[in-house]
């Protein structure tokens, strides 16, 4: 009987169709789940007009919407682990499509709430199992740049929603926003067919067959013999939270969750806000969007070219100045500066926050050991979603209490230069030999676990 390591047949893997079609799947999902939370956003301006809806209401449904993501993430998590990936993806998307289309048709401003948090349950589900997919399906030298560019979806759906929303908005009502953002539910029956299940599923509920197809994809000098079995040697249910804590990992752990609150507080805080802190500065409604469209632009392009730094300076440096840098330009945001510069200044906030934060989840599921790698990003990303609660809500606030646009700025300017700190506490991995487990010798090397 053979035994096959799929840890090593994954990482071992040279990029190909298989890869390339998980990516863009993966990437199609995300697009949609960034589509349909900043597309709130875009239409804030025009449900304060209709509905004559208070800034810190709007700001308050918003948060919910992501109450919502926090219960989702935290229940689709458990449930992926005993039902697998693929299910629970697929459901999600079901449901977040479906009250998406009902967002759309809404009366006013309770049922439309009450929409959006249930909307929020498969939002919130889709991204923690999306990045875990990805990153079990990337070779090992390119794992950064496949999170990375799987994250730019994101960011296209932003660009959609501001594209959409110029011409849209004006001409078909701001409910058609929504109704785009269901196209997902036309997609189900070939995500039933064609999205691949974990492998590492497979392989702990022992179903052999299931896992030499996928393996034979990943190598296609691969050839399948009836007693070939698998071996990952790491459990894929949960994992004790206290493991984030052991071998000098306490303190990194901490900082981790500190850098991902203060990064979903900057992107959810300005994906749903920033068109109408435009307007208040005294920008028309399209010129706004446009501005949502610099964000998301510089977010692609921050999270590819920062992945790809990544995966060769490492991601700590690449985390540090980016928060840094973002942390500068939201505060000169704040003054107003020339048409050109502020374009400029937007997109690179976008690739500071939005693409910060893409690039902080390849970090931390790189950071620990591959058994408790999936505790330590969905830990992370738990706590992260409390930032994403109240970004919405301190955005409306600021804008009801009147503060000085540069106020507002540097309300957001803050958690930057918070998390740039946090992760400069972040411990290089490995930095000591002291407590860690010494694998066996490979290639006149010892291996450090």
């Amino acid at each position: 009987m053979k035994q096959i390591n799929v840890a090593e047949v994954i990482e071992g893997s040279k990029f190909n169709s298989f890869h390339l079609s998980v990516l863009l799947w993966c990437i199609f999902l995300i697009l949609f789940d960034g589509y349909d939370l900043v597309v709130y956003g875009s239409v804030i301006p025009t449900l304060s007009q209709e509905w004559g809806t208070a800034p810190s209401i709007l700001g308050l449904i918003g948060s919910l919407t992501l109450v919502g993501g926090l219960i989702g993430s935290l229940v689709c998590g458990v449930v992926a682990d005993k039902v697998g990936r693929k299910k629970v993806i697929i459901t999600c998307v079901a449901l977040f499509g479906t009250f998406t289309l009902l967002t759309g048709l809404a009366k006013g401003p309770v049922d439309f709430a009450i929409y959006r948090f249930l909307a929020g349950l498969g939002l919130g589900g889709i991204p923690p199992l999306l990045v875990v997919l990805t990153s079990e399906y990337s070779p090992k030298s390119i794992k950064n740049m496949m999170v990375g560019i799987m994250f730019s979806g994101y960011s296209i759906g932003g660009i959609l929603v501001s594209l959409f929303g110029m011409k849209v908005i004006p001409e078909l009502g701001w409910e058609w926003m929504f109704f785009i953002g269901t196209i997902p539910l036309l997609a189900l029956p070939f995500l039933i067919k064609y999205l691949p299940e974990s492998l590492y599923y497979y392989v702990e509920k022992e179903e052999h067959e299931k896992a030499k197809e996928i393996v034979a994809r990943l190598d296609p000098c691969y050839i399948p013999h009836d007693t070939d079995r698998f071996i990952m040697n790491l459990s894929t249910s949960g994992v004790p939270v206290v493991k984030l804590f052991e071998k000098q990992r306490g303190r990194s752990t901490i900082m981790f969750w500190i850098a991902c609150f203060m990064g979903l507080l900057m992107v959810y805080g300005l994906g749903t806000w920033l068109p109408q802190l435009m307007i208040e500065a005294g920008y028309p409604l399209n010129s706004s969007l446009l501005f949502l469209c610099c964000l998301n632009i510089g977010a692609i392009i921050g999270s590819i070219c920062g992945g790809w730094l990544a995966d060769r300076i490492g991601s700590k440096r690449v985390l540090i100045s980016y928060f840094s840098i973002g942390a500068v330009c939201l505060v000169l945001l704040g003054f107003k500066p020339g048409s050109l510069f502020l374009y400029v200044l937007v997109a690179i906030a976008g690739a500071a926050t939005i693409g910060s934060q893409n690039l902080n989840n390849a970090y931390i599921s790189m950071f620990y050991p591959t058994q408790i790698k999936s505790t330590g990003l969905g830990w992370a990303l738990g706590i992260g979603r409390f930032g994403a609660i109240v970004g919405p809500t301190i955005g409306g606030l600021l804008i009801e209490w009147k503060f000085p646009l540069y106020i507002n700025f540097l309300s957001f300017a803050i958690p930057a230069f918070i998390a740039a700190i946090s992760i400069s506490f972040v411990q290089n991995k490995h930095k000591s030999t002291k407590n860690l487990e010494l694998g066996p010798v490979v290639n006149g090397y010892r291996k450090i676990d």
